[in-house]
């Protein structure tokens, strides 16, 4: 069974981390959302939720895909974060999925994994994306290989569609989407 790690930080974006973490665990992929500190995180919004466990304690060798949510105050706590730069470039280096939603693809186009790719993010993250990208998009979710991107809170659930396809396959998408009805 795949594993995704949802790395979660104060500021993050409520819709993209709770929408991926719920239509993923629907389609019975294992999800361990860990906070960059111990206890509840509140996302930008004001919504509090308590991670699974704290990023800490993760062994990234577990994981099959990592998925940064948006939220400015949130990427930017992930960016600054050395264990986040680790994770995901040794989960880039197996080959696993790396996957960003919203402003969090600009982490991924400063670490220099977007070059000669093509992605997108939130349109006010654009400038800080373009210029590290082979072909920016203004697709609502960008598939280059192993790399996943979304452009923000409204193409959530499309985002999530799409890691539950690449983990899962599109039968998945199918079950999952009876029960929650997103028309894809």
């Amino acid at each position: 069974m795949p594993k995704v790690l949802v790395p979660l930080a104060e500021g993050f974006e409520e819709m993209e981390a709770v929408t991926v973490i719920d239509v993923l665990r629907r389609a019975g992929i294992e999800v361990v959302s860990a906070g960059l500190t111990e206890g509840p995180i509140k996302g930008s919004r004001g919504v509090t939720v308590i991670p699974d466990t704290a990023l800490h304690r993760i062994d990234d060798a577990e994981f099959d895909m990592v998925v940064l949510p948006g939220g400015g105050p949130g990427v930017e706590k992930l960016r600054l974060d050395k264990r986040i730069h680790e994770i995901v470039t040794r989960i880039h280096e197996r080959k696993g999925y790396v996957t960003a939603i919203c402003a969090a693809p600009t982490i991924y186009a400063e670490m220099g994994f977007l070059k000669g790719r093509k992605a997108t993010s939130h349109p006010s993250a654009r400038d800080q994306v373009h210029p590290h990208v082979g072909d920016y998009s203004d697709e609502r979710v960008v598939v280059d290989g192993h790399f996943i991107t979304s452009r923000a809170p409204g193409t959530a659930m499309e985002f999530a569609m799409k890691l539950v396809e690449v983990l899962a396959g599109p039968e998945m998408v199918r079950k999952v989407n009876e029960g929650v009805m997103a028309n894809l």
